[in-house]
């Protein structure tokens, strides 16, 4: 029977998630601390734990030896209760981890796929989750959750990809159901921007945004729109595809579905980056590359990162315009490769264009933001699931 509000079972499930909750953010924590944190008794405390550890959830981590008063046992969160992975696709590599339920990352594997063709994509994803299982020592069986993260998005009416004509093999019209029956665990899969967008919320810089925007630079542009706490993907999955937002200083392009191209694309995007570099004498091989030439060369240097600043402002301008966010984070390899520096042109300029005045912040997660934020959001639902203790009886387990 389904607890109901105010009863003995679903108070004690309330204080079991709070005081899981704090240990997930503390780390372990003594019977006294937690009871002080969570406004319980130490009886009803030692209870908690009691509970927590007979189900498996929470675990002794030794005692507080060496700090201040009589050592006292100490508890964490039991991180192999549950394992979740994450995945990063782009259509030269998919690059895999497996975390614990605590996030800790247990397994990684990378797997290059330069020049694939359309055929083999589901076998492809499982070779990637099992290289990470396996380093783990685990099986793709102990998960309880995949994310990956693709270019483009997946209309949630046809199930297919779009936005992201590059990705070979993602197009299939049952790609979805397919990948599930080999998988064979609950899977979700969403836009790469967007989940750097949920790291930046779950441990980065957004934390306590409940509006911003993240803006995202590479070989493409994209952003991710966050409103009142929340990703907003839109009717087909779309929200955020800047790349095709049209703007002054390009030429208006038409059928851009089909010529996967756009306005602040053809401004900021990673070709037109290099392009200027060069057009300023600087000599580089990836965008990203220039973007730094142009740090270490006074002079032309110079002028590439403020036209650089000049194009990311006028695009972002028309973003603010419209979302009024109060923070924008930067990120991406080619937009962070420009540092402070450039930040703090694009803010300037920005400050010309637009009348809010979002605060501006380069991303606190310059490595594997996608692959970070797949596993955040994987880890979500699985805590929500394995630390969901109202409806198990006193001693009862909650793995699978």
């Amino acid at each position: 029977m389904a607890s109901t509000p105010g009863t003995p079972r679903l108070l004690r499930a309330m204080n079991d998630r709070a005081a899981l909750e704090l240990l997930l953010a503390h780390g372990p924590l003594s019977r006294t601390t937690l009871g002080h944190l969570t406004g319980l008794s130490k009886p009803t405390a030692s209870q908690l734990l009691a509970r927590l550890e007979t189900a498996g959830l929470v675990r002794p981590s030794g005692t507080s030896a060496g700090r201040p008063g009589p050592n006292a046992q100490l508890y964490e969160i039991n991180g192999g209760i549950a394992y979740v992975a994450g995945l990063d696709v782009t259509p030269t590599r998919i690059r895999a981890a497996v975390a614990d339920l605590t996030g800790q990352v247990v397994g990684r594997y990378e797997l290059p796929t330069p020049g694939r063709s359309a055929k083999g994509t589901v076998e492809r994803v499982v070779k990637a989750i099992e290289g990470a299982t396996g380093e783990a020592g685990l099986t793709k069986e102990r998960l309880h959750r995949v994310s990956i993260g693709t270019p483009g998005g997946f209309d949630p009416t046809s199930g297919r990809l779009r936005y992201a004509t590059h990705l070979p093999g993602w197009h299939a019209p049952h790609l979805l159901e397919e990948l599930a029956g080999a998988i064979a665990v609950p899977l979700e899969v969403e836009n790469d921007v967007n989940l750097a967008a949920i790291a930046e919320q779950r441990v980065g810089h957004a934390q306590d945004s409940d509006n911003f925007v993240l803006l995202w630079g590479e070989e493409g542009i994209g952003a991710a729109i966050v409103i009142n706490g929340r990703l907003h993907r839109g009717a087909t999955g779309g929200a955020g595809e800047v790349a095709f937002l049209p703007l002054p200083g390009t030429p208006l392009v038409r059928n851009v579905g089909r010529n996967n191209a756009g306005g602040f694309q053809e401004l900021a995007g990673g070709e037109p980056v290099l392009a200027l570099a060069r057009e300023h004498g600087l000599r580089a091989r990836t965008p990203e590359t220039a973007i730094t030439a142009a740090l270490e060369t006074p002079g032309a240097g110079d002028e590439v990162l403020a036209e650089f600043a000049h194009r990311l402002a006028v695009g972002l301008a028309a973003v603010v315009a419209v979302v009024d966010p109060e923070l924008i984070v930067l990120a991406g390899g080619v937009i962070t490769a420009g540092g402070e520096r450039l930040r703090g042109l694009v803010q300037d300029e920005l400050a010309e264009l637009a009348v809010p005045r979002p605060r501006l912040l380069l991303t606190a997660i310059p490595t594997d933001p996608v692959l970070s934020g797949a596993l955040q959001s994987a880890l979500s639902t699985t805590r929500d699931t394995v630390f969901d203790t109202a409806g198990t009886t006193s001693g009862g387990s909650t793995t699978r």
